[in-house]
């Protein structure tokens, strides 16, 4: 069993730097990206896709679950950080930096919650993990996946790889030894020769 962990398709306010709100859909690139992805993913053995109930990291899901045949479960633990009043606002104009340790946003998660609530979604994969020989596609965000990566995960051959970019639609491949072990990190080979892979926001 091999959890493959993703990250949802580009949005328009991806491409445009703006923190994101819950209900953000996929813009037009993001959809090619999703559905090349489905297609890239369809030749796995998937038995389960878990996900984010944001919208754009559902809809990137539903594109597995329709070329996998895999059933789609949601967890609200799955989500983004909440960056509270600093959703809708585009990056540059923030004044502050809102990736500092120290920064709280108003009406939003701290680092420290947001941490706490990541390790409740990893042991929401976990339990599926454990009852899974197929692999499992988790569908989440960009910080999310960063935080499994840095404090749950082993990552091997990449554990020098400090700038690693976690691309929309991008796969990190973990394998189920002792400790999880990643083998493939942020991989966009899907996208090569299709949708463009977009940045790192």
């Amino acid at each position: 069993m091999t959890l493959l962990l993703i990250r949802h398709g580009e949005t328009e306010l991806n491409a445009g730097r703006v923190v994101q709100f819950p209900d953000t859909p996929l813009g037009a690139n993001g959809i090619a990206q999703a559905d090349a992805l489905g297609r890239h993913l369809a030749r796995r053995r998937i038995g389960l896709v878990l996900s984010s109930d944001y919208r754009r990291a559902r809809r990137t899901a539903d594109s597995l679950v329709r070329h996998t045949g895999a059933p789609l479960f949601e967890h609200d633990c799955l989500r983004e950080r909440n960056f509270g009043d600093y959703r809708g606002r585009p990056y540059a104009e923030h004044g502050v930096d809102i990736m500092a340790d120290n920064f709280e946003p108003p009406n939003g998660e701290s680092w420290a919650v947001f941490h706490a609530r990541v390790d409740r979604a990893w042991d929401f994969i976990l339990e599926h993990a454990g009852r899974q020989d197929a692999d499992i596609a988790v569908v989440t965000h960009g910080l999310v996946l960063r935080s499994l990566i840095e404090r749950k995960l082993h990552l091997g051959d990449h554990a020098y790889d400090t700038q690693f970019v976690v691309h929309n639609t991008s796969v990190t491949v973990v394998e189920r030894l002792a400790p999880w072990r990643i083998t493939e990190l942020a991989s966009i080979t899907h996208l090569e020769s299709g949708a463009r892979h977009g940045g790192p926001a």
